[in-house]
C-alpha cells in the first residue's frame, strides 16, 4: 500500500496517527533526494565516460587517417586506390559518430542533470526548509501550551485572559503553518511523478536519437561497404594470381639461379673486399665494397657497405681502369686476389678480393685480366622457346573449335575458364588439335568425351604456348601505361588505338576471343565470370613481359584490367576506327571530358542519400532481377570460384564508352590521371594528360573543370576555373561556362553562356538543379559559374 493521503483537519487534531503520517511523507521524499542525488552523479560519471570514449574513438579516428598504404610498382589500380582511401573513409565515419555523440553528452547536461538538480533544489529544498519551520512551531505551540496550563489559578483575571489569547494565537499560527506544510509535503509527492520523470524522458529520446543517427550512419556507409567488398574481392583474387606468378619465378631462380640474372647496365657488380694499406705497425685491413664496372667506358665504382652494422652506406670512389692482373697464392695470403690499377693513378693498384674463383674468372673477363673467359658476367635477356602452337590457320582452327564447343554446352557452368583440367587431359586434347588429321575428326560440340573444363584449359594452353604473346612484347608496355593512369574514358581510347597497332592475325584472333569473353561475361549470373574475373584469368595468358622479374608480375593486375577494358568496349574496339588524332591530345576545346559522376538509380528514382559523409563511388543498377547486382556480388564473393565486380552493369542513360567503363576495375569513379611532367612522360601518357599540370591553357575550354568528388579522390593536379559553389544554393542563378549533353531525362543540354533560374544545390554530389527555357532538370556543379 501506498502513502496515505493528509488530511487539513487532522491538522487541528494534531494525532499520533497523523503525525506517523507526516513521518512516512518526509522519509520518502529523503529517499528520492538521495537518489536523485546519487543519480546525478552516476550521470556526470556517464558523460566523463562518454568524453573518454569519444576522445578515444577520435584518436583511432586520426590514426586511421594518417596511414597510408605503401604499394609496389609505380602505379596503383583504381581497386587499390579504393582500398587505400578506405581507412580515410573510415576515420571520416567515427568521426561524424563522435560528432552525434558529443550532442548526446550535451543533452544529458542539459536534459537530465542540470532539470534534477534544479528539482532537488528548488522542490525537495523547499520542503526541507517548511519541515524546519514545521518542527520549530510544534516544539513552541507545545512548550507554551505547557506553560499556560502550569499558570496558577489565582492569577489576575486580566492576566489570565492575555495569557489566553496568546495561547490560542499561538495554536492558530500553528495550525496554519501545519496546513501549508501538510499541504506542501502532498503537492512534492506528486509533483515529482513529471518533475523527476521528464527529464528522464528526454535524456532517453537524445540517447535514442544518438543511436538512430549512428543507424543513418550506418545506412550511408552500407553503400561504400558494399563496393569496398568489391574492391577487396577483386585485390584477393588479383593478389592469388600474383603470387603464384611470384612463386613460379621464385622456384625457377631457386633451381638456376645463374640464368636468371637481371640485365643491368654493368658489364659487372657485386661484392668485392678491398684491401685497405695502412701504416706500418698496423698492416693492412679488407674493407667490404659493392663494386660496379662499365667496360666501354673502362669506369669503376666502389661503394663500401656492411650488412652486420645496419646496411650503412659509406662514400663511393670512382676511378678509371687500366689494367687487371690476377694475383697468385705465392704472392698474397689470401685466395681469389686480383689486382686493378688505375688510369688516373699512375703507379696505384688496389687488390681486390672475389667471394669465389668462378667470380674471379667473371671479374678478370669483365676487366680485360689476361686470364679472361668467354661468357658474359650478365645473362642476357634469353627469349622464350618456341613452342610447337603458332599464330596460323591451325590456331585459328583450334580456336574456334574450342569457343564453338565452350558456347554450345558450357557457357553457364560456373567457373568457366577458372576451374582448370586434369593436366595429362588437357595436353592430350591439345596434342590432337594441333595434329591436323585428327583435329577434322574431332567434334568437342556434341563429344561426352572431353569435358567443358579441359577444352577451356586446351584453348587457354595453346595461347599459352605461342612464341609470342597474343598482344605482342613489343605494345607490351604501351598497353600497361594507359591502364595505369588517366580517365576511364582516355584508357578505352588508348587500348582501342593499340589493338590496331597488332599484327593483323594477332588483331583477328584478340577479336574473335574477346567476342567470345563477352559472351561469357553476359552469363555472368549463371557462371560466375564476370569481367573481372575473366581478367584475372587471361590477363597473363594475353599479356606477359618478354623477361620475367618480380617487377614485371607486379604489373599483372594492370594486365587484368587491359583485358576488363577490351571486354567491357568489344564493339567500339574491335568495330570502329581509332581516333586519328592518337597519340596527340584529343579536342578538349568541344565539352570537358569528365562530366561528374552520377549516383545510383534505382527504376529512375535516385538514392536519397546524405552525401556530405562519404565519397562514394557509383552504385549498380538494377537488372531484370529484384535483386540487386551487389548483393549478388556479396553472395558469389564467398565463392571461391569468383568474386563480382561492378563492371559488367553500366551507368544508367545512353551507353558512351565513359559511362560503360565507369566502374572498371572495381568501382572507380575519379579520374586517376598522375601529375607527370610533360617533360618527362612519354606520348603515350601525354595522350593520357594532355593538359600539362603546371602549365594551364589559356583557353578556360580546353581544360577538363575539376572533379566534384571530395578528396582524397579529387586528382590534386586538375585546375579549377570555374567558382566553387558553396554548400547550400536557393534561388540563384548561373552562367554555363562549358556545353553539355543530357545522358538522362533528368539532365538538361545546354551550350556555353545559357542563363539557368532558380538554381539550387541537389541531392546528388557534384550536380545543381535549375531551370532552362521552362524545363528543370539536373546540372552539372563544375559546368557552371554562379552569378
Amino acid at each position: 500500500m501506498g502513502l496515505q493521503p493528509l488530511e487539513f483537519s487532522d491538522c487541528y487534531l494534531d494525532s499520533p496517527w497523523f503525525r506517523e503520517r507526516i513521518r512516512a511523507h518526509e522519509a520518502e521524499l529523503e529517499r528520492t533526494n538521495k537518489f536523485i542525488k546519487e543519480l546525478i552523479k552516476d550521470g556526470k560519471n556517464l558523460i566523463a565516460a562518454t568524453k573518454s570514449l569519444s576522445a578515444a574513438q577520435r584518436k583511432f579516428a586520426h590514426s586511421l587517417r594518417d596511414f597510408k598504404f605503401e604499394f609496389i610498382g609505380d602505379a596503383e589500380t583504381d581497386d587499390e586506390r579504393c582500398i587505400d582511401a578506405s581507412l580515410r573513409e573510415f576515420s571520416n565515419f567515427l568521426k561524424n559518430l563522435e560528432e552525434q555523440r558529443e550532442i548526446m553528452a550535451l543533452s544529458v547536461t542539459e536534459t537530465l542533470i542540470k532539470p534534477l538538480e534544479k528539482f532537488r533544489k528548488e522542490q525537495l529544498g523547499a520542503v526541507k526548509e517548511e519541515k524546519k519551520k514545521f518542527d520549530k512551531e510544534t516544539e513552541k505551540n507545545y512548550s507554551l501550551i505547557d506553560k499556560h496550563l502550569n499558570l496558577s489559578a489565582k492569577k489576575k483575571d486580566s492576566h489570565l485572559q492575555e495569557a489566553d489569547i496568546q495561547v490560542e494565537q499561538n495554536r492558530q499560527h500553528f495550525y496554519e503553518l501545519s496546513l501549508e506544510y501538510v499541504c506542501k509535503l502532498q503537492e512534492i509527492q506528486e509533483r515529482k511523478k513529471f518533475e523527476f520523470v521528464e527529464p528522464m524522458l528526454s535524456f532517453f529520446q537524445g540517447m535514442f536519437t544518438f543511436y538512430h543517427q549512428g543507424h543513418e550512419l550506418a545506412k550511408d556507409f552500407n553503400h561504400y561497404k558494399m563496393e569496398l567488398q568489391i574492391n577487396i574481392q577483386n585485390t584477393r583474387n588479383r593478389f592469388e594470381g600474383t603470387r603464384s606468378e611470384v612463386e613460379e619465378l621464385m622456384n625457377k631462380i631457386r633451381q638456376n639461379p645463374k640464368e636468371h640474372k637481371r640485365a643491368s647496365q654493368f658489364t659487372a657488380e657485386g661484392y668485392l673486399y678491398v684491401q685497405e694499406k695502412r701504416p706500418a705497425p698496423f698492416g693492412s685491413s679488407w674493407v667490404k665494397h659493392y663494386c660496379m664496372y662499365r667496360k666501354a667506358a673502362k669506369k669503376f665504382n666502389m661503394i663500401p657497405f656492411e650488412h652486420r652494422s645496419g646496411g650503412k652506406l659509406g662514400d663511393g670512389e670512382v676511378f678509371f681502369v687500366k689494367e687487371c692482373t690476377r694475383r697468385h697464392t705465392d704472392s698474397i695470403d689470401r685466395r681469389f686476389c686480383f689486382d686493378v690499377e688505375a688510369a688516373d693513378r699512375p703507379g696505384v693498384a688496389l687488390t681486390l678480393q672475389a667471394f669465389s674463383e668462378e667470380e674471379r674468372k667473371l671479374w678478370l673477363e669483365a676487366l680485360g685480366g689476361k686470364e679472361a673467359l668467354f661468357h658474359s658476367f650478365n645473362r642476357a635477356v634469353v627469349p622464350r622457346p618456341e613452342g610447337s602452337a603458332q599464330l596460323d590457320k591451325m590456331g585459328f582452327t583450334i580456336l574456334k573449335k574450342c569457343i564453338s564447343a565452350v558456347e554450345a554446352r558450357g557457357i553457364n557452368d560456373q567457373g568457366l575458364y577458372r576451374v582448370v583440367g586434369v593436366s595429362s587431359k588437357v595436353q592430350r586434347l591439345l596434342s590432337m588439335l594441333m595434329d591436323a588429321k585428327t583435329c577434322n575428326e574431332l567434334d568437342l560440340e556434341n563429344s561426352v568425351d572431353w569435358e567443358v573444363k579441359t577444352i577451356t584449359s586446351a584453348l587457354k594452353q595453346y595461347l599459352r604456348s605461342l612464341p609470342e604473346p597474343l598482344m605482342t612484347y613489343e605494345l607490351h608496355g604501351d598497353f600497361i601505361v594507359p591502364a595505369k593512369s588517366g580517365s576511364p574514358e582516355s584508357r578505352v581510347n588508348a587500348i582501342h588505338f593499340l589493338v590496331h597497332k597488332l599484327p593483323e592475325k594477332n588483331k583477328e584472333m584478340l577479336d574473335i576471343l574477346v567476342k567470345h569473353l563477352t559472351n561469357v561475361s553476359n552469363h555472368s549470373k549463371q557462371n560466375l565470370m564476370t569481367v573481372a574475373n575473366l581478367g584475372v584469368v587471361f590477363g597473363p595468358t594475353l599479356m606477359r613481359p618478354q623477361e620475367e622479374t618480380v617487377a614485371a608480375i607486379m604489373d599483372l593486375k594492370f594486365q587484368n584490367i587491359v583485358v576488363e577494358i577490351l571486354i567491357e568496349n568489344h564493339e567500339k574496339i574491335f568495330r570502329t576506327p581509332p581516333d586519328s588524332t592518337f597519340p596527340e591530345p584529343i579536342c578538349l576545346s568541344a565539352s570537358p571530358p569528365n562530366a561528374p559522376p552520377r549516383q545510383s538509380k534505382r527504376q529512375g528514382q535516385r538514392t536519397k542519400r546524405p552525401v556530405a559523409v562519404y565519397n562514394l563511388c557509383l552504385e549498380l543498377e538494377d537488372g531484370d532481377s529484384p535483386t540487386s547486382p551487389k548483393e549478388e556480388a556479396l553472395t558469389s564473393a564467398v565463392d571461391s570460384l569468383c568474386s563480382t565486380s561492378p563492371t559488367t552493369t553500366s551507368v544508367p542513360g545512353p551507353s558512351t564508352p565513359e559511362k560503360n567503363h565507369l566502374l572498371a576495375d572495381g568501382g572507380s569513379c575519379a579520374d586517376w590521371a598522375s601529375p607527370v611532367s610533360s617533360q618527362t612522360r612519354s606520348p603515350m601518357v601525354q595522350w593520357l594528360n594532355p593538359q600539362s599540370p603546371t602549365t594551364p591553357s589559356a583557353n578556360p575550354a580546353a581544360v577538363p573543370p575539376p572533379s566534384p568528388l571530395s578528396p582524397p579522390f579529387t586528382p590534386s593536379h586538375v585546375t579549377t576555373l570555374v567558382d566553387k559553389p558553396p554548400e547550400s544554393i536557393i534561388n540563384r542563378k548561373a552562367r554555363a561556362v562549358y556545353p553539355c549533353e543530357a545522358e538522362h531525362s533528368s539532365e538538361l543540354s545546354f551550350e556555353i553562356g545559357a542563363i539557368f533560374e532558380d538554381v539550387q544545390t541537389s541531392r546528388e554530389p557534384g550536380w545543381l538543379e535549375g531551370t532552362l527555357n521552362g524545363k528543370r532538370g539536373l546540372i552539372p556543379q563544375n559546368y557552371v559559374k554562379l552569378l
